[in-house]
């Protein structure tokens, strides 16, 4: 679930959909229960890049590498639910 985790910041970093939009695509395109973005959200974006991080070590594909949007977030202390703000704000 994590590289579609991954795809999806690089959907919002490229600016071709909203979360909202992002996160409703998969659900009802997709019957998803819950849109990636939210479950980065409940997850933690750190716990996400890191995974990212130890996929693209351990299989060397650049296909794991995390996308700079979520490094950003996370960089800024933006990590989902727990700390109140991620993608969407939870104050």
């Amino acid at each position: 679930l994590v590289p579609m985790i991954n795809e999806a910041f690089f959907v919002l970093a490229e600016g071709l959909a909203t979360p909202e939009d992002i996160d409703a695509g998969m659900r009802l395109g997709c019957n998803h229960p819950i849109g990636p973005l939210a479950l980065a959200d409940m997850v933690g974006l750190d716990v996400c890049l890191a995974v990212m991080e130890v996929y693209l070590e351990q299989f060397g594909d650049s296909k794991y590498r995390p996308c700079p949007l979520l490094r950003e977030y996370v960089a800024a202390g933006h990590l989902g639910r727990k700390t109140g703000r991620g993608v969407y704000s939870y104050a």
